[in-house]
């Protein structure tokens, strides 16, 4: 549905973003990954249409169509959220008859609907990132593009957040950035993990995880001392990790059936044994934080 190409972005001397290239499947859902100055915002921006790219292109069949909510939305606090949406679905596109209705219906949607008539001014964090979201659909835009939707919210307002983006995936491309990487695994089809300003890793959420797969065996003690008692006891290639002996689970390593004889004499002190390999927050360390 969307290809971008060599997307580049400078600022005099400074490259913001640098050669990103990749595509966006019609209804699925990518999580654009980094930390802060990685170049997300910018990469959003661009696509949005807000940024012109210095170098690259966006190609989108659409060509129209676009909902983009900013990581900090601003609104205007004397408007009721109704006013508002109304104001912004005109800018949209949406015809003065039918704007009064979809937003209404859009504000029921993102759990507005009995504070439609109250003033955006006196709005708490999560309801105007309520407010931001629903005027980024009202006009049902095919790609949705959203930067740190939920990273000022708490827990519960971020899983309700996270709920309506799943019931819009349906329907809806998005695109959005964030940091939270319990968030990127949960409705990911596709990361891209970026750092200064270039991709340094992308693919679906199985895709990544088995090129940074690094399979282990974790036996889990009930203290650190017994973990490390149980360490220099066997001398494997192996590492403690607080309560814990990480054993790689492969060539040259001792497998499940060896590792089990082994705990046998401490059996009381031993919580679980369980295979496992590289979690998302390992794999975003290793491509990114390592850079």
């Amino acid at each position: 549905m969307l290809i971008a190409e060599n997307l580049t972005k400078r600022y005099g001397s400074e490259i913001a973003v640098g050669g990103v290239s990749f595509r966006l499947e019609e209804g699925t859902s990518t999580a654009l990954i980094g930390p802060n100055g990685a170049g997300k915002t910018t990469t959003l921006s661009m696509l949005a249409g807000l940024l012109k790219p210095t170098a690259g292109t966006v190609d989108w069949e659409a060509k129209s169509g676009i909902g983009f909510l900013p990581q900090q939305p601003r609104f205007f606090p004397w408007l009721t959220a109704l006013e508002f949406m109304e104001m912004a679905a005109k800018i949209s596109g949406v015809g003065a008859k039918e704007a009064r209705r979809q937003s209404e219906k859009t504000l029921e949607f993102v759990g507005l609907g009995t504070a439609m008539h109250k003033k955006a001014g006196a709005f708490s964090g999560g309801m105007k990132q309520r407010l931001g979201l629903a005027q980024a659909i009202v006009h049902q835009p095919k790609l949705l593009l959203l930067d740190e939707p939920v990273s000022a919210l708490d827990p519960t307002g971020r899983r309700e957040i996270m709920d309506l983006l799943k019931t819009l995936q349906q329907q809806t491309t998005i695109l959005y950035s964030t940091h939270i990487l319990n968030d990127a695994e949960e409705m990911t089809d596709q990361l891209l993990f970026m750092q200064a300003g270039k991709l340094v890793e992308q693919g679906s959420l199985a895709e990544v995880k088995q090129r940074h797969a690094e399979p282990s065996i974790r036996i889990r003690f009930k203290d650190a001392r017994e973990a490390a008692a149980f360490l220099e006891e066997n001398r494997w290639k192996a590492q403690a990790a607080g309560a814990s002996v990480i054993v790689p689970d492969g060539t040259g390593s001792p497998g499940m059936e060896e590792i089990l004889g082994t705990l046998v004499p401490r059996a009381a002190a031993v919580v679980g044994v369980e295979r496992q390999s590289a979690t998302l927050e390992e794999i975003f360390l290793k491509v990114v934080g390592a850079k």
